[in-house]
């Protein structure tokens, strides 16, 4: 005999209580059907809150990889502009050594300390760090090659400093040595004798003129035609008043038969400075100078070294 159970309740607002009778399993079913409804919605729910956690997660990652994305770009635009910089860099050094070379060409001065250390360094190409590349594909590989690349050009920018500061030094004794080089005419005048060899005036002989008259009225002023120092200044037989100035580099030049001196023994004098009086002290046939230059203490002709 199966088992029933009896269920009573009321019928709306009358006071009859009607009676139902259901099987004791139909219910027990009807119970399972809940437990497994209720428990499928906790599931869900659980599910659903998961998600939803997940899906907050998801949005939390997106903004921080979206950050770091527009980072990175940053980061590729701003290594890229550095690598432009180093370009330009190294250009710039490179146009310095090329104005050295022609600085020296110029002036005739060779190279002595060794090139600027550019020659063998590569370029940077352009848009090397593409947006779209991987960010491990080349990244590593351009920030390696621009540390070289910086530590070659401060080689390179310390050595043009080297280069630059013996050319300088160079220039002051190539510019102290142009100072000191005899380029104009003593006086002006018209030569009465030439540099080499010539009938002696005085003897008939043939003698070796070392240096060049030049004539001019008496009284007219000398000037020393390069830097120099004045090695003396008195008179000497047969060449009457003499200045003599010694211009450093082995160069020295010779002023006779002066009528007044106006400089003293020791006394630094600069080109175009007056010095003496053209005079016909000593033996000599009329108002002249006699100029001589030496170097190295060998009479050269005068006339190699007046420009003007």
């Amino acid at each position: 005999m199966k088992k029933r159970i009896k269920i009573w309740f009321h019928s709306g607002s009358t006071s009859d209580i009607k009676e139902i009778t259901v099987h004791k399993a139909v219910l027990g079913f009807a119970f399972l059907i809940i437990i497994f409804v209720v428990t499928g919605a906790s599931f869900v729910g659980y599910d659903y809150y998961c998600l939803k956690m997940e899906s907050f997660k998801n949005v939390v990652l997106n903004q921080t990889v979206n950050k770091q994305s527009s980072e990175i770009k940053s980061q590729r635009n701003q290594i890229q502009s550095f690598a432009n910089k180093i370009e330009t860099l190294k250009k710039r050094v490179g146009d310095l050594s090329k104005f050295e070379e022609k600085v020296r060409l110029i002036a005739g001065i060779k190279q002595t300390s060794g090139s600027s250390g550019l020659i063998g360094i590569g370029t940077i190409p352009q848009g090397e760090l593409d947006l779209d590349i991987p960010l491990e594909e080349k990244h590593n590989t351009l920030i390696r090659e621009m540390h070289e690349q910086v530590g070659q050009t401060d080689h390179a920018v310390k050595t043009q400093a080297l280069d630059f500061t013996n050319l300088i030094k160079e220039l002051e004794q190539k510019r102290n040595l142009l100072a000191s080089t005899p380029s104009i005419r003593p006086v002006n005048g018209w030569i009465s004798s030439k540099f080499g060899y010539r009938k002696s005036p005085f003897t008939g002989r043939r003698e070796f003129h070392a240096g060049l008259d030049i004539a001019n009225k008496s009284g007219t002023e000398l000037v020393a035609t390069a830097n120099g120092r004045i090695s003396y200044a008195a008179r000497k037989m047969y060449i009457g008043n003499m200045i003599i100035i010694d211009h450093g580099f082995g160069k020295v030049t010779k002023y006779g038969h002066l009528k007044k001196i106006l400089v003293k023994r020791g006394q630094k004098v600069k080109r175009d400075d007056v010095i003496g009086l053209i005079g016909n002290t000593g033996r000599s046939t009329g108002p002249h100078v006699h100029y001589e230059v030496r170097i190295n203490g060998t009479p050269v002709n005068p006339l190699k070294y007046i420009l003007n």
